[in-house]
């Protein structure tokens, strides 16, 4: 299977219906205003997109009709929710439940609205399901998970011109293939010949357009949310949104991406006897701009591939050991985490796959959401960590108020809440002698797949947000515990057999060390 290196793109897609139609611009109509109860909440099987007659409109021109849209499709869900609240109060059942049929149907709805706009919403839709456990119900993080799927990329005639401004005098160096090779809510990709050299590369090309309709189309999403009664205005809420907004951002800034990129090609070339090799594509730099990323073009597997299932068991747990080991490396030597857990941002290049050990590769891509963490960050995060392989409740406890996830006043319960979250969350860095024996090998080894660990963890999470001892946790917090649920998936996802306790010590006493001789990363 062959695959681009700017793999971010493939598992994010977005429904286009005419590939003429720029993907940001999505489509909208107009109809009477017949009354937005009538409209909207009455009609529960007609979305306010669906019953529209559609028309394709601009970029520029239609950023107000959508913003529209997304807050009619709120007021419909808010309205339905508020005639089901009054209802339930009228047979004795008290308020609506967040979780309850009738939520989950207008959740359902309300992100079938939602995903008809395409483009940034579809992003901002994803970015919701990927952090917004913390602050949205249940319900609607569910069917925000089910958000847009694979569909056609935009026309190359309707890239071009911006490609052809953004490349100058470079771009008649190109031969670019016009049909892409994948696509997503923000870019897709294109295949590329220098034709100097007769090089093979890829170009991640940014939507023409976005800079000038994120915000409004990320103001929109959280006007819709609080139109429909998904959240509640306040401090909370608001710090959230702009840490997403920040994160949203990110993903579009090129430059920065360019340079995390070159930056953990520098680092992975650095790690000591890995049990991986460890890879990032190249840049051809005279080709990168504001909205063109120009990369080496890998050829390569994602770990869900059956041929990665059918290598030895020794070759997936070395694969599985070098995705661990890249995560303690972020955590305890670079300071720097890329924070998008999916597997696409990851190809595997295996060597002879009839050996029971070979030498393998593991490809790492997309660096646009590459959290640069603070020192006190930092510092309490690795106190965390060794808290909880020390089985250290208290100081878990100090380490999660550090981190902004706990109030130094917080009930006993609540610490309670956190506490037993992070040591089972931490369950498989434990001593073999303090893991769960219905999960282990007749070698005494760790079976990640059959632990169901995420499964469970999700389970404890959800049953959490419902207590009123709980507290958000901080955005870099829920960045890091997402991620480690990422690489979590990734190593159960090869079946991987192994303990983790020695690869986890390793890295907590070299920092102590360093701690001692008062040296920072």
């Amino acid at each position: 299977m062959i695959r681009c290196t700017i793999a971010s793109v493939s598992p994010h897609y977005f429904s286009i219906s005419n590939p003429f139609v720029h993907p940001v611009s999505g489509t909208w109509g107009k109809q009477p205003c017949r009354g937005l109860l009538q409209s909207f909440i009455l009609e529960s099987d007609r979305g306010p997109i669906e019953s529209m007659a559609k028309k394709h409109r601009g970029l520029k021109g239609n950023t107000l009709p959508r913003a529209l849209s997304v807050s009619l499709a709120g007021i419909r869900a808010g309205g339905a929710l508020a005639v089901d609240s009054v209802v339930q109060r009228v047979i004795g059942q008290g308020n609506v439940d967040e979780d309850s049929g009738f939520a989950r149907r207008e959740a359902r709805h309300f992100v079938k609205e939602l995903g008809k706009l395409k483009g940034t919403y579809i992003k901002i839709g994803q970015m919701l399901a990927l952090f917004g456990e913390h602050f949205l119900p249940s319900a609607l993080v569910d069917a925000l998970h089910d958000l847009s799927d694979q569909t056609e990329p935009l026309h190359w005639d309707a890239l071009e011109t911006s490609v052809r401004d953004s490349l100058g005098e470079h771009y008649v160096e190109l031969d670019i293939e016009p049909e892409a090779i994948a696509a997503a809510s923000l870019a897709q990709v294109h295949l590329a010949r220098v034709r100097a050299t007769g090089e093979q590369i890829c170009l991640k090309i940014q939507y023409p357009g976005l800079s000038q309709v994120i915000d409004a189309d990320f103001d929109a999403v959280v006007r819709m949310l609080l139109l429909a009664r998904w959240v509640k205005a306040g401090r909370a809420l608001d710090d959230w949104l702009e840490s997403m907004r920040v994160h949203l951002h990110n993903e579009i800034d090129y430059r920065r991406e360019v340079h995390f990129t070159d930056r953990v090609g520098a680092l992975v070339t650095d790690i000591e006897e890995p049990a991986v090799l460890y890879s990032v594509p190249s840049l051809y730099r005279r080709y990168c701009t504001d909205a063109v990323i120009a990369m080496e073009y890998i050829k390569g597997m994602p770990v869900s591939d059956p041929l990665v299932s059918a290598l030895s068991q020794e070759r997936r747990n070395a694969l599985a050991r070098g995705m661990l080991e890249l995560f303690f490396q972020e955590v305890y030597q670079w300071g720097l985490l890329q924070t998008d857990p999916n597997f696409g941002n990851y190809l595997l290049r295996l060597g002879d796959r009839r050996k029971r050990v070979a030498e393998d590769d593991l490809v790492l891509l997309d660096f646009g959401s590459v959290l640069e963490c603070q020192q006190d960050f930092l510092y309490h995060l690795r106190q965390t960590i060794a808290a909880g392989q020390r089985q250290d409740g208290q100081g878990l406890a100090a380490g999660l108020v550090g981190l902004g996830c706990l109030h130094e006043d917080a009930s006993e319960e609540g610490r309670g809440l956190f506490t037993d979250f992070c040591l089972n969350l931490l369950e498989p860095l434990r001593k073999p002698d303090h893991l769960p024996p219905e999960y282990l090998n007749a070698r005494g080894e760790y079976c990640w797949a059959r632990s169901q660990l995420m499964r469970r963890v999700g389970k404890q999470a959800a049953l959490s947000t419902t207590s009123r001892h709980f507290t958000t946790p901080s955005r870099d917090f829920a960045l890091i515990a997402r991620k480690l649920t990422g690489v979590y998936n990734f190593i159960a996802a090869l079946d991987a057999e192994f303990n983790a306790y020695e690869m986890v010590e390793s890295h907590i006493r070299r920092w102590q060390e360093r701690e001692a001789h008062g040296a920072q990363v």
